[in-house]
Formats: structure tokens, C-alpha cells, sequence
């Protein structure tokens, strides 16, 4: 691999580790040993299964945070990969690996990029810090939540963030998430009176008192977004109920629903519209809400302008701003009262059987992560 960049060397490392969440699989030690050759202290923060650390070079000034999760979804089956997932090669110019866009390359070029600033600043203005989980693309209960919380104890300042999920979409850069939609969910049981279906008026039945409700709640305007968020959507994602027999009216419905907001409206307010649209019909039901965050924003400013001019100076190329999409761990650091921005490489092949990246696409994210510390902390 000498022919190989110090990116390309870290990633082909990392993704040749099986860290199926929520599995490591020495991932975070392999970072960790890196980051103290450059004198980062580290906090590792393992919660149940998970591991976690914290890193942190510097005790005054802004905080710039790099974040990332070493695990990666199961890699579906292995005859169908053009490369074994975990055995990553470079093919054609092309990165193949489960984790090479999601998201082990960016963590390979973030700590190129840190290890090449911090050799040409040793004495760097500011503080750089790392947060890596191995739970995000699981439950995310015992992961970055758990070591926000923990920071946010001890009154931690993280001035700005970079999430190095792949926000591309065509080429390197041409997309910036600089926020994210709320997240929540519902579990909804409506509840009838089993009987048979010849004698109608001897039961109730659910399927029948639900119809109405559902198609109100799924025509419903539930705001009209804003220039940063597109509106609220609301999505019935599973329905159930009956028997299996023809014969008999079910005695419950269960119906699951999500919600993705908007920044003009909050949790509680659509909750409490969703209980007043179930309760004009009548209904005899219980829901269980599932929350999986708030909506969070960074508006332009001195981390969006200089991850932008970092990307124009790399590649070439003015960047959109957008917040579409699921969400991320984005939303907790966000909780911090941290400007958070998402930048890596294009996203076409995440999760997805035969994963790639262009190779030489994390060569440049290392210079962009290079460039953004520039324009933060040398003057």
C-alpha cells in the first residue's frame, strides 16, 4: 500500500474491521493511538455496549468538533459484492467497502486532516476535539446522545461541529446539511368490538372508524415550512389488523406513523393536533410516541463560511445549502447550543450492496477538513 495516501492507507484499515453495529471492531482504537502521537487527550466513554470516545487538543479558544460513527449496517449478501465487503479494494478508482461512504472514509480523512494541520500548527489557535460512537446506525440509545449528555454536564463548550455523514450527492461538495428535520413517531391502537361479519351490528369495527381519521391525518397541512425546511410530512408507514379469517370483524386496528418537522412547529403542538383530529372522530384508541429529536439549524455563518470557501478552493465548486433528508447525530450535538454542519462524500451507494466512493474524492474531504481548521484557527 505504499503507493496509497495516508487517507486512502487509514480508510482501507477501517473498513477491513467487521464493526456491524454495535460493534467496534478496534476502529476507535486504531484513531485513538493517532490522535495522541498529536497530543489529543482522550475520554473513552462506553456506555452498555457501545464504545465512545471523546478527544481534545487545547484548553482555550473555540472548539471545533469533528463526529462519526465507526459501526456500519449489515452488509446484506456477501456473493452479491463485486469486492468481499470487508476486504476493501480500489478498483478503477473506486474505494468498494461496506463503510467507505458510510462513513469510514470521512474518518479517515478527518484525521489526515488534523494530523497534517496540527504538524504545520503545533501551536494552533483554538481547540479541536473528536466525538466517535459505534451506535449511530443502530438504536442510537448508548452512543453520541449519551456523551452529549455527559458533556453538557460538565458545562463542555463545542463551538462548531463537523458530522462527517455523506451529505454529497453528484460530486464532493456540492451539498452542505446544515440542519435537519424533527423526527417523531407514533404507535396507534384504535379499538373496536370483535364479531361476525354477518351480524354487523353486533360489532364494531375498527377498520371502518380508522379510514376517516387516517385520511385526515394524511391530508392535513400541517405548516408551510421556511426557506431552510421544506413542510411538516406526515407518513403512515405500517397498518394491521383482522384475523387472517373473512368471516370476522377485527377487534383492534395498529397503525405506526412518522412525523418529519419543520423548525415552525414543535413535538407537542403536533401531538396535541393528532389527538384533536382522533378525537373529532370519536375514536377509542392509545398511542405510544416514539421522539427521536428536534429539528436543528445552522444558519450561514463562521462555520458554514468556512466549510464553503474550503470546499470552492478544493474542488472548485460553490456548495447548497440543504436540510432534507433523515436524521443524523447532528441532532444531538445540536442540543449543545453547537453550530453543526454535515460534509462527506457522495451518498448514491450507502447502505447499499457493492458501497463505494471515489477514491480520490476522500483525498480531497482530507483537504477540505485541512482547509476548514485553516480558516478557523489560523489567522
Amino acid at each position: 500500500m505504499s503507493d496509497l495516501t495516508p487517507t486512502l492507507e487509514l480508510a482501507l484499515d477501517l473498513i477491513s474491521r467487521p464493526s456491524v453495529t454495535p460493534e467496534d471492531a478496534g476502529c476507535q482504537e486504531v484513531m485513538i493511538s493517532r490522535l495522541q502521537k498529536l497530543g489529543f487527550k482522550i475520554e473513552r466513554m462506553p456506555f452498555g455496549e457501545v464504545v465512545n470516545f471523546y478527544a481534545k487538543r487545547g484548553s482555550s479558544g473555540p472548539n471545533l468538533m469533528f463526529a462519526g460513527h465507526t459501526d456500519v449496517v449489515p452488509t446484506g449478501p456477501i456473493e452479491r459484492w463485486k469486492v468481499s465487503p470487508f476486504q476493501p479494494k480500489i478498483i478503477d478508482g473506486v474505494l468498494y467497502g461496506r463503510g467507505a461512504a458510510d462513513m469510514k472514509g470521512s474518518l479517515a480523512a478527518m484525521i489526515t486532516a488534523v494530523e497534517e494541520f496540527v504538524t504545520a500548527n503545533p501551536n494552533h489557535d483554538g481547540q479541536i476535539s473528536f466525538l466517535i460512537t459505534s451506535d449511530e446506525e443502530g438504536p442510537f440509545v448508548d452512543g453520541t446522545t449519551r456523551v452529549v449528555d455527559a458533556l453538557i454536564a460538565r458545562h463542555e463548550i463545542v463551538d462548531w461541529c463537523i458530522v462527517g455523514e455523506p451529505s454529497s450527492t453528484k460530486t464532493l461538495g456540492d451539498i452542505i446539511k446544515n440542519g435537519r428535520r424533527g423526527s417523531f413517531s407514533g404507535d396507534l391502537t384504535i379499538f373496536g368490538k370483535q364479531g361476525h361479519v354477518a351480524y354487523p351490528h353486533l360489532a364494531i369495527n375498527p377498520i371502518h372508524l380508522a379510514a376517516p381519521a387516517i385520511a385526515e391525518l394524511s391530508q392535513t397541512v400541517w405548516d408551510d415550512g421556511n426557506e431552510f425546511f421544506p413542510p411538516t410530512s406526515f407518513q403512515v408507514s405500517n397498518i394491521h389488523s383482522g384475523t387472517g379469517a373473512t368471516n370476522v370483524v377485527p377487534g383492534t386496528l395498529q397503525a405506526q406513523f412518522n412525523f418529519r418537522f419543520s423548525s415552525e412547529l414543535s413535538f407537542e403542538l403536533l401531538k396535541a393536533r393528532v389527538i384533536g383530529i382522533l378525537d373529532s372522530h370519536n375514536l377509542k384508541y392509545d398511542i405510544d410516541w416514539t421522539y427521536n429529536g428536534l429539528p436543528f439549524l445552522t444558519p450561514p455563518g463562521e462555520l458554514v463560511d468556512a466549510v464553503t470557501q474550503a470546499i470552492e478552493t478544493t474542488v472548485n465548486i460553490t456548495p447548497e445549502l440543504s436540510t432534507s433528508g433523515g436524521t443524523s447525530d447532528g441532532r444531538f450535538i445540536a442540543k449543545m447550543g453547537t453550530q453543526v454542519v454535515e460534509l462527506g462524500p457522495v451518498n448514491a451507494t450507502i447502505h447499499q450492496i457493492n458501497e463505494c466512493v471515489d477514491a480520490q474524492s476522500l483525498n480531497d474531504l482530507s483537504t477540505i477538513y485541512r482547509r476548514v481548521l485553516e480558516n478557523l484557527f489560523v489567522k
